[in-house]
Order: structure tokens, then sequence, then C-alpha cells
């Protein structure tokens, strides 16, 4: 039996996929949520097998949602969303359904959903398909992290920097440290690159944030914040972060 669960903001929305499912016998349907919130909290709770997931919602929306569920659930979005958007859903091998849509449709993408669940694959990260899905020139405005039961939102331009963890990045800001399961590469792929520059493998700034550098040995440096905190800087950091800095 596959326990699923209808995450979408819109009523109608959430009774027509009920109505799709009623005549399934193999899918169990056993919870709904009306916000991203709720949908964060009903994944940690109950563990759902698979889910049909509104992209635009208010509050969290479905891709910050998928971000701290994790990767566990199958996933069909149902969305709106544009032609690029779509194409970023194949590329990444997610089903999507289209607002509105019809039930020869949805049991295409329910097809699709049985078989990935028969061969327990888990598809790209969360963070690489919400990177994948945003149009050119478009980047994080927020980033959402889950630290047991509550959701903390850090707008960008509140982010000092972040340090690798293998593979979680700890996010500093405004004196205070959160950790999410995440890679650096990932994070500053989703950052706008004329803002965080990554002066280190390990460690991710933001420009707003830099008062000076100073050096440290002969191939290092120090970047020093308006926080207070040092953060290392190599060679090619330098490079990268002496031009943005030229440029601002």
């Amino acid at each position: 039996m596959i326990r699923a669960g209808i995450i979408d903001d819109e009523d109608l929305a959430r009774q027509i996929i009920r109505e799709y499912l009623s005549g399934e016998k193999d899918i169990e349907v056993i919870g709904e949520c009306s916000n991203g919130f709720d949908a964060v909290k009903f994944i940690a709770e109950h563990k759902p097998d698979l889910l049909f997931l509104d992209v635009q919602m208010p509050k969290l929306d479905g891709f910050e949602v998928l971000e701290l569920a994790g990767n566990g659930p199958a996933v069909v979005f149902v969305t709106a969303y544009d032609q690029y958007a779509m194409k970023a859903f194949d590329a990444a091998a997610v089903d999507y359904l289209l607002k509105p849509f019809d039930i020869a449709r949805f049991q295409t993408a329910l097809q699709r959903a049985r078989q990935r669940l028969a061969e327990k694959t888990s598809g790209v990260s969360a963070a690489e398909l919400s990177n994948a899905a945003r149009p050119p020139g478009q980047y994080a405005q927020r980033i959402v992290v889950k630290i047991g039961t509550r959701v903390h939102i850090i707008p960008t331009e509140h982010l000092d920097y972040a340090e690798s963890q293998e593979d979680y990045v700890a996010l500093h800001s405004g004196g205070k440290s959160y950790l999410k399961q995440q890679t650096i590469s990932s994070l500053a792929e989703s950052l706008d690159p004329g803002r965080f520059v990554r002066v280190h493998r390990s460690y991710l700034v933001n420009l707003d944030r830099v008062r000076n550098i100073e050096p440290y040995t002969r191939d290092t440096r120090i970047a020093v914040l308006a926080s207070g905190a040092q953060v290392p800087v190599s060679r090619a950091g330098f490079v990268r972060l002496r031009e943005l800095m030229e440029r601002a």
C-alpha cells in the first residue's frame, strides 16, 4: 500500500486529487495540508511514500517544503509554472501536473510515481531541483532551515557567511548559526554571484558584510566581516573577492 499526502492551498485542487485517488486500490491518502508549514510537520511525523505537492503556496513554496522534508517521498508536483520550469522538471526526472489536469494525465503521473517507488530511486536532491527550476538570472531571496519542529527563514541579505561541513552547511546570520543539509556548491548556485562569493572551498561570504581583508600566510588571507567573524580566503578566492569589490 502506497501512503500518500496531498499538499495544496486550494481546496478544489485537493478535492480533485482525492477524488482521482479514490479508485486506486493500492493508494491510501493519509493526510492533507493547505500550507507549507503544516506540510513539513506532516511529512516529518507520517513519512508518506508519495506527495502531491503544489509549487505555488504562501509562506513556504513547494520547493522549500521539499528541501525541509528531505528526499524521502516520491513527489508529483502540481503546478501552474511556465514552460521553462516544466523542462526543468523533465530534466530532473520529476513528474508534474499542470493545472488544470484531467484524470488521464493524473494516471500517467501516478504510474511514473509507482515506478519510481518500485525502483527505490531518490532522483536529484531537493536543492538541485529547486536550482534547476529557477529561471535564468533569478536567485533565491531566502533560505529555509528546519531545526527540530521549527522552520527558520533567513532572507539572503541577512546571511553573513556560510561554512561547509561535509554534506551540510552552517549558515551564519545575525550572530546565530543554522545547520542545513545542503552542499556549499548547491547553496552557491542558488545565490546571486554578484553579492555572494566563494572565497574558499569551504566558505561563502556576503560581499556586503566584508569590512577588510588581512594577510594570514603567504598564500592565504582573512576576510574580516562586520560581525567580527574571520573567514579564510584562498588565493583563488581572493582574486574573485577583489574583482567583485572593485566592481562595487
